[in-house]
C-alpha cells in the first residue's frame, strides 16, 4: 500500500515537472520567436554583395515632442473614483 502511495507521489511529481519543462518552453519560444529581424532573399543577397546587412532604425526620439506628451499627461484631470 505504500509503495503504491509513493509510485502515485513520484508520478504527480514528475508530471508537473513535464509540464513545468513544457510551459517554460513555450514562453521562451514566444519570447525569442519575436524578437529577431526575418532575413529575405534580398537581404541575403545584400549581405553576399556587401558583406553586412544593414537595417534602417527608425527616426531618433524626438525629446521635445516626448516632454510636451509627458507634461500633457500629468496635467490632465482625472475624474475621482466613486466612493461607497
Amino acid at each position: 500500500m505504500l509503495s503504491l502511495a509513493l509510485t502515485l507521489v513520484w508520478g504527480f511529481l514528475v508530471g508537473l515537472l513535464v509540464a513545468s519543462g513544457v510551459l517554460l518552453r513555450l514562453r521562451l519560444r514566444e519570447r525569442i520567436g519575436t524578437a529577431g529581424p526575418n532575413v529575405d532573399d534580398d537581404d541575403v543577397r545584400a549581405i553576399l554583395e556587401r558583406g553586412v546587412l544593414t537595417f534602417d532604425d527608425d527616426a531618433p526620439l524626438d525629446l521635445m515632442e516626448i516632454d510636451e506628451e509627458e507634461r500633457r499627461f500629468w496635467t490632465e484631470k482625472w475624474d475621482e473614483p466613486d466612493e461607497w
